[in-house]
């Protein structure tokens, strides 16, 4: 259980019984080491001598008297948030998007780089050093004092392997991109699929916070979901959980060798303004698609009207399929999604309480942007809660 001390001699056992300390000084700042002790049920000998360690290393801070119970006044205890930090990378389309964290997760200073097009490995290699220098700078930390970096891609990753199935806007296919990162950084890193980094984020400070059950929807460059269960994230058998670009909605056609699924292909932001083009309709690449079908409905286009609902079946479509297997508490509903007019979420709540029994809550995402950095961290956070590398 996590929080809750081990015993024995070895040094496993000794990094639980730190990481238990400091679980429970996040979650309840300023204890006395004797209320540690009740709650990690270690002794108090054992509580004092990690907890000194721990304040010699940095990463706990004695912040003055508590109250008196009687005897003499405790000293109470508080986790240092800035004793190391945290960095987190999502790449979506062309854009690299980094920030740097404390340990309490809460983003210091982030960077924006539009990458040069076409992006290949060693280019996305080169805008992760760079922008990892400039966040440097900009928040004083020197890089011994990085703890690690999550990383989030499109396509289907193998967090555990540190491996890329498919990522085809980054040119890394089939490869471990996860070492050779670290290799060229000199830190760890965790690198998971970008929709995962997404729905990390809202579930720790979004849309999703406080709920055990969600399903996070992406539309962006491609379409994806994160699926959270009894609060722990779902991977599946290899890792591929939530790719529902693949699944089969759309014109048929047999999918090319690059990466994308039929549904994506056809309604994906990219595939909507070929279907707007081929219906005459010229749209910007660069601007939310739904906006300007908006303009152009408003504007008395009939193609534009029955394109957006044309649209709207579609993603209530692969909504459905996905509630009526996974019976969430919450759908989040991000990227493109989120420019959704009032009309238009309701259209798509309308036919998904014709399509299935059970329609969970819908929600559109709240962090924007910001979603995949948290959740990026967060990825670090998880991985290392000891917040103290090398040990």
């Amino acid at each position: 259980m996590i929080g809750k001390g081990k015993t024995g001699n070895t040094k496993l056992v000794k990094q639980m019984n730190r990481e238990g300390i400091l679980y429970q000084l996040r979650q309840h700042p300023r204890l006395s080491r004797a209320e540690l002790s009740v709650r990690t049920k270690l002794s108090r000998p054992c509580v004092s001598s990690l907890v000194d360690e721990m304040i010699h290393e940095g990463l706990i801070h004695e912040v003055g008297a508590g109250e008196s119970k009687g005897g003499r006044k405790p000293i109470l205890l508080e986790y240092n948030v800035q004793a190391y930090t945290v960095v987190g990378a999502v790449f979506e389309g062309s854009e690299l998007e980094m920030a740097i964290a404390d340990l309490k997760g809460e983003l210091l200073h982030s960077v924006h780089t539009r990458l040069t097009q076409p992006v290949n490995g060693d280019s996305a290699l080169q805008a992760l050093e760079s922008n990892l220098e400039k966040l440097l700078k900009k928040s004083g930390f020197e890089r011994d004092r990085v703890i690690g970096m999550g990383v989030g891609l499109p396509g289907i990753t193998q967090k555990r392997s540190g491996t890329v199935s498919y990522a085809p806007s980054t040119g890394w296919m089939n490869l471990p991109v996860g070492r050779e990162i670290e290799e060229r950084l000199g830190i760890p890193v965790i690198l998971d699929n970008d929709v995962n980094m997404m729905t990390l984020g809202e579930f720790y400070g979004g849309a999703g916070s406080g709920f055990s059950n969600l399903v996070y929807m992406y539309v962006g460059t491609g379409i994806g979901a994160g699926i959270i269960i009894d609060k722990q994230f779902y991977r599946g058998s290899k890792e591929a959980a939530g790719e529902i670009g693949y699944m089969l909605i759309g014109s048929q056609r047999s999918r090319k060798q690059d990466g994308f699924g039929l549904f994506e292909k056809n309604y994906s932001a990219t595939g909507i303004c070929e279907k707007a083009a081929a219906s005459g309709l010229a749209l910007d690449a660069g601007r939310s698609v739904l906006q300007q079908l908006y303009q152009l409905d408003l504007g008395g286009s009939e193609e534009a009207r029955t394109l957006l609902e044309e649209v709207y079946s579609s993603w209530t479509s692969g909504i459905a399929n996905t509630v009526s297997v996974l019976d969430p508490e919450l759908l989040i509903l991000s990227g493109e999604m989120v420019n959704l007019s009032v009309e238009g979420l309701q259209r798509i709540r309308q036919l998904l309480s014709e399509w299935v029994p059970v329609v969970p809550e819908i929600r559109l995402a709240s962090l924007r942007e910001r979603a995949g950095l948290l959740g990026a961290v967060h990825s670090v956070l998880e991985a290392f809660p000891s917040a103290q590398p090398g040990r």
